[in-house]
């Protein structure tokens, strides 16, 4: 077999155009021998992460590159939306920065219904970047064939010329005229110019019995229908990864010293193109400290946060906060995280400064207590119990914003929306024209929840199954196509919350494209958040809640009307009216606790402390849910608290014996197999992605550390293993639940002593959700709340609350 490589792919992320998943086409590369593989996406970089991670793990080279759409004219102009295609690959670290910044450029100066480069702009970027003569959609080739070959000389000798010895003809053939019309010229150029050749095959999906599925997608991308005999198609099924031979025969037409040289060629391409992406150190952006410091953040930290500590602990520090700041300060230094601290605490603080109420905490966060001396949570960790390596683990390696960090130094994060199971099957029935009906009745047989695919679908439903043998022929290519299409990237948006902060310009970092949010082209990453921390860089988090601004509004309102200033963060954390208010399920507009399911658990339940409210709120999820009757019946003591183990009753005792926090699993692993926080979050974490390998290298692990630390046989051992990979697989991180428990509390406190003031607050906020509104109305005038009328004299442009 000759030796060969693939230089010009598409996967799905060209946008319903691509129809190849990057695991399967690098894993029917591996199978077919070849050992290095580009992917060349139309105008984006969406799918460089991915493509680095699963070539690395699959053992083929990735090439980076990307098919830019160029204009003839200027990146500015807009009164001609022509546009060609160019492939550009980074032969290395300079090529690949200059493969983002190109990127980028064409969304945020070129970008005329497709984001398009010019070739000045090409010209200014080009070190490092491999360029060839591209496929029948390029200027050369198209002109070519519209005004002939002395038309296109000039443009095919200004691209050797930005790109000399990194200048390629290349030569493809999926049996097309024009090609071979093409290629006939390039070979006498390349003979010409002394250029060397290359062969390509233009690929959109893995295997040949794929075109038809990649043909569906084009329908979905130009809303046409499968039957129309004018639509957009491909001209036949040639454009899959073809084995080395299958290139090979397709160049049994060049002459032969040719045919040699345009394989061997891909292969000198592929070792230009040899290079590690870097990934792994954190890029932490700067953050300004004062000048007696110099550039050491991590002391500036230290003495900020030993300040702040009196104010929460009192001048003369308790000797367990002590040990515990200097644990934590000694990980963040360690990690190289103090930046990250101050910058969230900078924000924290002028969101204050603003009048914009911060929430007690999110996530993981709240186990930290530096961030609780900070400021940034206002849930003392030491208090509940909240684990710090949950958040920070040494084993596991917006105006203010923009204004202070600067512009191009601060982005927003894409999402990339993709084909689930029941879309995969709804986009395909629609363009085959199966019925509507028809289409319903096939998706309702997909189980629902989160993650479910086709496959999923096939093991767990023997009648979806046989859809795949149906009569109907439709319906079997219908089935088909759909899982071919599966999980395809369909579309992008914009991340609720997500914004990436940079040490320089975002794009040198991470290509930025532009997408559409709200009816304006926003500005955003063209990597996800996942593989924004892979390479290192900072995300973060601004998430709104309507809940604080309820809470804002509601103490605004209680100050005006009773002259009372209330502070949420000082209130009594064992107030009888608010947890009467609990026990009686009269939590509409209370964040968490107001759904239906969620109240008849509380009439159960009866809370009568914080710690009730924080389980409840882990516990009232899918999976943890089935737990919920055991709890309350072991707390009214109707049913008998045991332990999988002695070792374990004071890790479980506060819930009954029953594991409901991530942070009680990790708890359990460094008791009974004495394995570090660090290490038992990453436990945790493999039990609760279920990846076989992983688990069998911990559960190892485990059993050597129960033999170590306390004497536990290998059958005892593997029981407790097993137990706690059921309670890892829906456990819920404790210092999420009590911030969020912490936000109810303080709701609930306001609508238990100030019940106008929190309706008028809450009837506000829901002014666009006329169900809701309609809701607490109704509450309103159960509890003779007088409600009046809008009054032309007296009214606001919101609710307002009169004695």
């Amino acid at each position: 077999m000759p030796d060969f490589c693939h230089l010009h792919c598409h996967t799905q992320y060209s946008l319903l155009d691509g129809a190849a998943g990057i695991e399967p086409l690098l894993k029917q590369a591996k199978h077919l021998d070849i050992s290095s593989v580009a992917i060349t996406d139309h105008g984006n970089l969406y799918g460089v992460p991915e493509f680095w991670a699963k070539a690395n793990e699959i053992g083929v080279d990735p090439i980076y590159g990307c098919e830019f759409y160029v204009t003839p004219y200027g990146m500015d102009d807009r009164d001609d939306d022509t546009r060609y295609h160019q492939v550009l690959l980074a032969k290395n670290e300079t090529g690949y920065q200059n493969l983002m910044r190109l990127s980028s450029l064409s969304y945020t100066d070129g970008f005329y219904y497709k984001p398009r480069l010019d070739k000045a702009t090409i010209r200014e970027h080009s070190d490092g970047l491999v360029a060839t003569t591209c496929c029948l959609q390029s200027e050369i080739l198209q002109t070519i064939l519209d005004k002939g070959e002395e038309t296109a000389r000039p443009i095919f000798e200004e691209y050797l010329d930005i790109f000399g010895e990194d200048y390629y003809i290349e030569i493809q053939n999926h049996d097309i005229d024009d090609q071979h019309i093409c290629n006939e010229v390039l070979l006498r150029w390349a003979k010409e110019y002394d250029v060397p050749v290359v062969a390509t095959n233009d690929v959109h999906y893995t295997e040949q019995s794929d075109a038809a599925a990649q043909d569906v997608l084009l329908c979905l991308q130009t809303g046409k229908d499968y039957h129309d005999p004018n639509r957009m198609r491909f001209e036949n099924d040639q454009f899959y990864l073809k084995s080395p031979d299958e290139m090979q025969d397709a160049l049994a037409d060049l002459p032969r010293p040719y045919q040699r040289e345009a394989m061997e060629t891909s292969m000198e391409i592929a070792r230009k193109c040899r290079f590690d992406l870097s990934t792994g150190d954190l890029l932490m952006p700067h953050y300004p400290v004062p000048e007696e410091y110099g550039e050491d953040m991590d002391a500036f930290l230290r003495d900020m946060v030993f300040e702040r500590a009196q104010k929460r602990y009192g001048e003369d520090l308790p000797q367990r906060v002590v040990e515990r700041l200097n644990h934590e300060l000694g990980i963040i230094g360690q990690m190289g995280y103090a930046g990250y601290f101050l910058i969230v605490q900078d924000f924290t603080e002028a969101a204050r400064e603003m009048d914009v109420r911060v929430g007690p905490g999110r996530g993981s966060a709240a186990g930290s207590c530096v961030s609780y001396c900070l400021g940034i949570t206002d849930i003392d960790p030491l208090e509940y119990d909240l684990l710090f390596e949950r958040f920070l683990n040494p084993q596991r390696d917006t105006m203010h914003v923009v204004q202070k960090y600067g512009r191009e130094n601060v982005c927003q994060i894409t999402t990339i929306g993709t084909m689930g199971a029941k879309t995969a099957i709804r986009d395909v029935s629609r363009v085959l024209g199966i019925p509507l009906d028809e289409v319903d009745r096939i998706t309702d047989m997909v189980p629902d929840g989160p993650g479910v695919d086709l496959q999923d679908a096939f093991d767990e439903v023997p009648k979806f199954r046989r859809l795949k043998e149906h009569d109907d022929k439709q319906i079997r290519e219908m089935m088909h196509y759909a899982e071919v299409l599966e999980g395809s990237a369909r579309h992008t948006g914009v991340h609720a919350a997500g914004v990436i902060i940079t040490p320089g310009k975002v794009s040198d970092y991470v290509p930025i494209s532009t997408t559409t949010s709200k009816d304006e082209r926003v500005v955003t990453t063209q990597y996800e958040g996942d593989w924004i921390e892979e390479f290192g860089l900072l995300k973060m988090d601004f998430l709104g809640l309507k809940t604080l601004t309820v809470l804002n509004d509601t103490v605004r309102f209680v100050r005006e009307n009773h002259g009372v200033e209330i502070d949420l963060d000082e209130i009594p954390l064992d107030d009888e009216k608010t947890y009467e208010l609990f026990q009686k399920a009269d939590t509409t507009s209370i964040f968490q606790f107001e759904s239906d399911g969620m109240r008849e658990w509380l009439r159960k339940l009866k809370p009568t402390e914080f710690n009730d409210l924080i389980a409840m709120n882990a516990l009232y999820r899918p999976g943890p849910m089935e737990n919920i009757p055991s709890y309350i019946a072991r707390k009214h003591g109707e049913e008998e608290v045991e332990y999988p183990h002695p070792l374990l009753e004071d890790i479980l005792e506060p819930t009954y014996g029953i594991a409901v926090f991530q942070e009680q699993v990790m708890e359990m692993a460094r008791v009974l197999a004495g394995f570090s926080l660090g290490e038992a979050d990453i436990l945790r974490r493999a039990m609760g992605k279920k990846k076989e390998k992983l688990m069998r290298k911990q559960r190892k692990k485990f059993l050597k550390g129960c033999a170590e630390t306390n004497d536990i046989d290998e059958d005892e051992a593997n029981r407790l293993f097993d137990i706690i990979a059921e309670f890892a697989g829906y456990g819920f991180n404790k210092s999420h639940s009590a911030a969020y428990a912490s936000v109810a509390y303080q709701s609930a406190y306001l609508k238990a002593h100030y019940p106008a003031e929190f309706m008028a607050a809450a009837m506000t906020n829901k002014m666009d959700d006329t169900d809701d509104l309609a809701d607490i109305l109704e509450e309103a005038r159960q509890k003779s709340v007088d409600l009046r009328p809008p009054s032309i004299n007296r009214s606001a442009a919101h609710f307002t609350v009169e004695d």
